[in-house]
């Protein structure tokens, strides 16, 4: 019990807690209007206050649905729906997860190259790095159109473009990232490097690139997230018939608010294990360098 008190358990059930308490109180409040307008067309009068909690927690459209409505309706999307129909959540995750995988790869690996030019080329730094950060303030929903019309013309569809969409806000930082890991030794350390009379690319391989090793796992970690966010942007103008994002469009268009939550905790669920992912790969590579646990 000590340990549960004194760990992080405690403090993350608490804070789950609330959400969810908050969530419902808010539940209450948006969907009332529409609950009192169907109790006036049916003359209902002096419903008990259970029965009104009841009415407003079943909605079949609610403008918010209740948690234990996205969990059902989650529940149904990955277990009870063939994997394989558009039906399941599983079916439009793997989808959006192809192009998140493949645009996270793209994006890491083009963040490592521009941050190697950026650190070893004082020219590419300060040409090239003021438009890596520019290159984030234009908002990506105004990209996604451009690149799958552009694509398309060159007929370029399916996967592609929302992988280059998910590279597009990957690469960012990772290139942030390991320009600082890069750059994280201490001159004595690369004096010593020099005393040794050792080339740029034992200079890299041997003292730079072990440096910025944990820059890079934390660069990945906020990478593969945005990566996720930009395969389900790049989905919403394709108009895809499978992926995440397609699943929040009809579920837009049809009123289906549930069906958005649902979708919206997969990709969060989706998020969380792209993470962890990551991380056990980190400690698998802190202990292949020899890290203590």
């Amino acid at each position: 019990m000590k340990r549960w008190v004194d760990g992080r358990i405690l403090p993350i059930t608490v804070v789950v807690l609330a959400i969810v308490l908050i969530w419902y109180v808010f539940t209450v409040l948006l969907n009332t209007p529409w609950q009192q307008s169907v109790y006036g067309r049916e003359g209902a009068v002096d419903v008990p206050f259970t029965q009104f909690l009841s009415d407003v927690f079943s909605q079949q459209r609610p403008v918010l649905p209740a948690p234990h409505q996205v969990a059902a309706e989650f529940y149904t999307s990955v277990f009870n729906a063939p994997a394989h129909t558009p039906r399941s959540l599983i079916f439009h995750a793997w989808i959006t997860l192809s192009a998140t995988g493949l645009g996270f790869v793209f994006g890491t690996l083009l963040g490592i190259g521009l941050a190697v030019l950026i650190v070893h080329n004082r020219a590419i730094d300060k040409s090239l790095m003021p438009w890596v950060i520019a290159s984030q303030t234009i908002p990506i929903l105004a990209i996604a159109p451009m690149v799958v019309v552009v694509l398309a013309s060159v007929r370029l569809t399916g996967l592609i473009p929302k992988a280059l969409i998910s590279t597009y806000l990957s690469f960012f930082p990772v290139v942030v990232g390991m320009v600082k890991g890069f750059r994280s030794p201490e001159a004595i350390h690369l004096d010593l490097m020099r005393t040794y009379n050792a080339s740029p690319a034992q200079v890299f391989w041997k003292l730079r690139w072990p440096a910025a090793l944990p820059f890079l796992f934390a660069s990945m970690k906020v990478g593969v997230a945005a990566s996720l966010v930009g395969a389900i942007v790049g989905e919403l103008p394709t108009g895809a018939a499978g992926g995440l994002g397609s699943r929040l469009l009809a579920g837009s268009y049809y009123g289906q608010t549930t069906q958005i939550w649902a979708a919206l905790l997969m990709a969060a669920a989706l998020s969380a294990a792209l993470i962890f992912a990551i991380s056990a790969l980190e400690k698998l590579t802190e202990r292949a360098m020899g890290a203590r646990a």
